[in-house]
């Protein structure tokens, strides 16, 4: 069963493992995609062995998998084998679109490249989904989200200037890579007629992202570095302590500078030399901020951000995951889905990131079990039920 989308009647063959092909391909499955993932016999998508729950890791059926894999099918398939190249173009033929993410040319060197796949389906539209891209230099380097975010300068300018590089804390460039690809995918099932080979390398996407840093640096000469929870582009724009922990304030523009320093009974602040234009402040920014906790540490958080609210001063507390999710805000709008079940447990997942006509797009089939469609989408190929036991006895899928 489907979800009703603008992507619906779209055929996916994913063949991605662990989290940017698998996120692309989910976010187009909530919009009404059939994704069918394609996994290796036996070991299927590493991600089933990952995540916090070990319980599940023996499964088969990981956290790191669960999440963003519902909405799927799953097939097992052999592409080393003549039996499986010969039934994956056989899919191919019935496809509008093809990702992987392997390293370059791996889909070349087995006789499934885009150049053979497009001759059994010309309007085909293929994604591939690497660390660095499918040429330069350092193409066929091994690439992780690790990776990516210490060469692609994220680690860089990430945390305080006296500490180390830092790296962001969760898998950013993987999902950066991943939205990135399905936002290509898109644009492309859009043209007619179709047909596209997509090379979507994660560290591209990172860098595309940096354009302020990136900006800065190319046509302003001002080499990127860390400032901790600081916003380099204003001030006060940044985390400041309060009597029970700490706020997010950034009162970028002029006027909410001034209301911020009324509110807080400051306005000796707004005469103050040091103070006076938007570049005296970022000048002066941690005496700055020195000088605004003073009365901060007066009041607990809910206090200053109810106020600052009020005056139209962007502020907001500081969350933890748990705090967040169970917010009024992310539960009132239905982010999180929790009616689905997998091997009789309840599952809590993410629906998609965008509501569309007021509704949030949401998984309604489980993840997948490892080949847990091999029956009903190998018989629509015309395969019978001997035909797949012998192929699975062959290793073939």
């Amino acid at each position: 069963m489907g979800i009703d989308g603008p992507l619906s009647g779209v055929r996916i063959l994913d063949l991605t493992n662990v989290l940017a092909g698998p996120y692309c391909c989910y976010q187009l499955a909530l919009m009404g995609a059939d994704v069918t993932k394609v996994e290796r016999p036996g070991q299927g998508d590493l991600a089933r062995q990952l995540g916090a729950d070990p319980g599940r890791n023996q499964t088969n059926m990981g956290l790191s998998f669960l999440a963003q894999n519902a909405q799927k099918k799953s097939i097992t398939l052999n592409l080393k084998t003549d039996d499986g190249r010969a039934l994956f173009l056989k899919l191919v033929a019935t496809a509008d679109v093809v990702v992987e993410n392997y390293r370059p040319d791996v889909m070349g060197r087995l006789g499934l490249g885009y150049d053979v796949l497009k001759k059994t389906q010309p309007d085909l539209i293929y994604c591939a989904i690497s660390g660095f891209g499918q040429d330069g230099p350092w193409k066929d380097n091994p690439a992780y989200d690790q990776i990516v975010q210490g060469i692609s300068g994220v680690m860089s300018i990430t945390g305080n200037a006296d500490d180390d590089p830092t790296r962001v804390g969760y898998p950013i460039a993987d999902t950066i890579g991943g939205m990135t690809a399905a936002f290509a995918i898109s644009a492309a099932l859009n043209e007619r007629p179709r047909g596209r080979n997509i090379d979507i390398s994660m560290t591209d996407a990172v860098i595309s992202t940096m354009g302020w840093v990136v900006s800065n640096y190319l046509m302003g000469g001002v080499a990127p570095a860390r400032h901790g929870n600081e916003n380099t582009t204003s001030a006060p724009s940044g985390t400041f302590r309060v009597q029970d922990g700490m706020i997010n304030i950034a009162a970028n523009k002029q006027e909410q500078w001034e209301a911020l320093a009324n509110h807080i009974d400051r306005t000796d602040l707004l005469t103050d030399p040091r103070f006076l234009s938007r570049e005296d402040r970022k000048a002066n920014r941690l005496t700055l901020r020195t000088e605004i906790e003073k009365t901060l540490l007066t009041q607990t958080a809910a206090h200053w951000l109810k106020g600052l609210s009020e005056i139209g001063v962007p502020a907001g507390s500081v969350m933890g995951v748990d705090q967040v999710l169970s917010s009024d805000q992310i539960t009132g709008r239905s982010l999180i889905s929790d009616n689905l079940y997998c091997l009789d447990e309840p599952l809590s997942v993410v629906g998609s990131p965008v509501m569309m006509n007021g509704a949030r797009p949401q998984p309604i089939i489980a993840p997948p079990e490892l080949g847990q469609h091999n029956m009903e989408i190998y018989q629509n190929l015309g395969l019978s039920a001997t035909d797949i036991d012998d192929l699975k006895k062959r290793g073939v899928i």
